[in-house]
């Protein structure tokens, strides 16, 4: 009996001496990258139906799902053979249609036979290839170098597609800033014949001076930056004939200024689907065109808003009926699955309700029924369901709270499901078609078992009006002591395609948080409306008012703040950095009272000076809303500011340029209110790297010596 008494006494005071580590600067900004990072699997895939690969030991393992056997099926060092390629680890591969292994290493990309270990063919790209996609129907890659675009064959032989790059043409990369969903610019067709393109022509888009001071003399290196309410690119889809050599660009029409979005091939080639949205954003209609002769066919149906309407997913075509396509869309206020033919007549809306389908998965064989990925549990959840096509019933198949990411199999008989809790850094399960959970594949250990992190608490909050739940993340210091005041660090992003607080390892917690909270700092986050997976209401609420309503939300978290006994209010800051260094300015400006300190990183301040495609699609042109750029003008709040002010820049920021700060700065002198500033030579829009640790020293330092 003392024994056991001992050994439980023992373990008790190990236990705590295993967690008295405070977390420095260097663990909260580097460590999520390295040693705090949660293990993963690497190489996580089907292979066919009934099997699946992963990455041990530096060899590619297939597992079979019923029996759990597996075997080697390939090593770092047989690749090498292989390929003739230097590898010092497995690297990235994607299993083809046809059971052979798709490799890129060194420039290359290899088809391999894994069984026979053989190599079936390879194709070298140029050094200087970028934007490379690859397909397996037509065994070539295309890609870009420089500004044009170019086509690799499994010959050997390199075309030019396009020559007219240069002077503000641009083929084969992505348009319209990576708005609409837009991450590529090169769009291959299924049989391999064709490849669809975009063209960007920015020649009447005023080059935005940029300056690199690291050079002898420094150097002018300019931008096409199309700010709101000016000229905005052009944009055409080519599509090239890989067997004539002949291109032909789809007759879209005027003005050319419009957005083309969501780019689809039909299965048999011979048409091309796009979204085509006005340049105001409130009409989107989807178009088809003669892939051959690039005549527009027909517009299928339209969409419109009065705030924005907003096109993110291609639409996916039913492989059991090539008539029909499936298409991801918000017309109803929330993202859902509708099934349409191509006549442009619904057939059907196959999920419905307050909800967000956030990925589309798959279908099985027979598309009776439909795998997809959404918020039905909760908002701040996302989980893996099974859609009864016919009836539109669900069934959940993840298991445990957290956020799911589901891979389907190939004939839709099991997912893996790679996930993450609150308590959970990375677990990945097998599950079957009818959701129960085979076997655990991999559970990561917790790289912060051995710290000190005090409690993080999920907060649920109204808006002022009582509409909305609002959910917020609390960090209490370690070794909290309730009767004590403690100071608070508001940490902000608020806006639109953003999730600060969700049900994710930690909350979704920036370790940085926990540095200042170690620091004997609360820490806390709200997302306020305008951000994700809450609908279209809750997010376009804040059209043409960016800032007003966000900034009444995160007052409902102050409120909620200072109704706690053991928070100073008299000690508040705030941080953010984007976005989230415009709320920064909102808070100190419009709270004076409240915010005593608070450090803006690369700050939106006035949103003439941002670009059109997001810009214009939340505050519409400045010519038609003058009214609202005037209130959100953070120069027309200067008058207000009473706390300490920093503002943070990358002196080679091209998404929120250095203007919005200069102007800033600029108003501040002629008002005489101290504020104080730096800037990050050589760095874009945020700072990274192991600059990054001198940036969150800096910011925490702030916070030290004024709070």
């Amino acid at each position: 009996m003392y024994r056991i008494v001992f050994l439980f006494l023992l373990f008790a005071q190990l236990s705590v001496v295993a967690q008295t580590k405070q977390m420095s600067l260097e663990d909260a900004i580097m460590g999520r990258y390295t040693h705090l990072n949660p293990a993963s699997v690497r190489g996580l895939s089907w292979q066919d139906d009934e099997n699946y690969t992963r990455i041990k030991s530096d060899s590619l393992v297939v597992i079979h799902a019923k029996t759990g056997q597996e075997k080697c099926l390939l090593t770092t060092n047989e690749l090498q053979e292989i390929t003739n390629a230097s590898l010092r680890y497995f690297p990235a591969f994607n299993w083809l249609k046809d059971g052979s292994l798709l490799v890129q290493a060194s420039g290359t990309y290899f088809v391999v036979n894994a069984n026979e270990k053989s190599l079936i063919y390879s194709i070298e790209l140029p050094e200087e290839a970028q934007n490379a996609v690859f397909s397996e129907e037509g065994k070539w890659v295309a890609f870009t170098q420089g500004d044009d675009l170019y086509v690799a064959l499994s010959d050997g032989t390199v075309k030019q597609i396009t020559r007219d790059g240069g002077n503000g043409i641009l083929n084969g990369q992505s348009v319209h800033r990576n708005e609409f969903g837009i991450s590529n610019g090169i769009f291959i067709s299924p049989k391999g014949n064709f490849i669809a393109f975009y063209r960007k022509d920015e020649s009447m888009v005023s080059d935005y001076p940029l300056v690199d001071y690291m050079a002898r003399e420094a150097a002018y290196t300019p931008v096409k930056y199309p700010m709101a309410g000016l000229a905005s690119h052009h944009v055409t889809l080519g599509v090239y004939n890989i067997q004539s050599g002949t291109t032909t660009f789809l007759k879209t029409g005027e003005p050319l200024d419009h957005f083309l979005t969501n780019v689809a091939w039909s299965p048999d080639e011979k048409n091309i689907y796009m979204a085509e949205l006005n340049r105001e954003q409130k009409h989107m209609q989807l178009n088809c065109y003669d892939a051959a002769t690039g005549d527009k066919v027909k517009t299928l149906f339209e969409e419109t808003g009065d705030t924005y309407v907003e096109p993110l997913f291609p639409i996916e075509f039913s492989k059991v009926n090539p008539a029909e396509f499936y298409y991801l869309s918000r017309q109803d206020g929330w993202f859902h699955v509708y099934k349409y033919n191509t006549e442009g007549k619904l057939v059907q809306q196959i999920t419905k309700g307050e909800w967000e389908v956030t990925r589309l998965i798959g279908f099985d064989p027979k598309e009776k029924s439909l795998f997809v990925e959404g918020t039905l549990d909760s908002p701040i959840e996302n989980h893996i369901y099974r859609i009864d096509v016919k009836s539109g019933k669900s069934t959940r198949l993840s298991v445990g709270e957290g956020m799911h990411r589901a891979v389907l199999s190939p004939g839709a008989s099991y997912v893996l499901d790679n996930w993450n809790g609150v308590e959970v850094p990375r677990k990945v399960d097998l599950l079957s078609a009818n959701g129960k959970v085979q076997q655990n594949i991999f559970e990561a250990g917790n790289p912060l078992a051995d710290y000190d992190l005090g409690e993080t608490k999920l907060v649920t909050l109204k808006t002022a009006d009582g509409k909305y739940d609002l959910f917020g993340r609390l960090i209490l210091p370690p070794n909290f002591d309730p009767a004590k005041k403690y100071p608070v660090v508001v940490y902000v992003y608020g806006g639109p395609h953003s999730q600060m607080v969700d049900k994710s390892w930690q909350y979704q917690t920036r370790w940085w948080q926990y540095y200042m909270a170690s620091q004997g700092y609360i820490a806390f986050t709200l997302d306020n409306r305008g951000t994700n997976n809450r609908g279209r209401a809750f997010e376009t609420a804040i059209h043409r008012q960016l800032g007003i309503l966000e900034t009444e939300d995160q007052m409902q978290g102050v409120k909620y703040l200072k109704s706690l006994p053991y928070v100073d209010a008299d000690r508040m800051g705030v941080h953010g950095w984007s976005y989230g260094g415009f709320m920064t300015l909102n808070l100190m400006m419009r709270h004076p009272e409240v915010f005593n300190v608070g450090v803006a990183g690369g700050p939106v301040v006035d949103w003439s000076m941002y670009e059109i495609m997001y810009g214009e699609r939340y505050m519409d042109m400045p010519q038609e809303n003058p009214e609202g750029y005037k209130e959100t003008n953070m120069e027309n709040h200067v008058t207000n500011l009473q706390g300490k002010l920093m503002l943070i820049h990358g002196a080679q920021d091209a998404t929120v340029v250095m203007q919005h700060s200069m102007k800033f700065l600029r108003e501040c002198v002629k008002q005489n209110k101290p504020v104080d500033f730096f800037a990050y030579p050589i760095h874009p829009h945020n700072v990274r790297g192991k600059d990054r640790v001198h940036l969150m020293e800096k910011v925490s330092q702030y916070f030290f010596d004024y709070l």
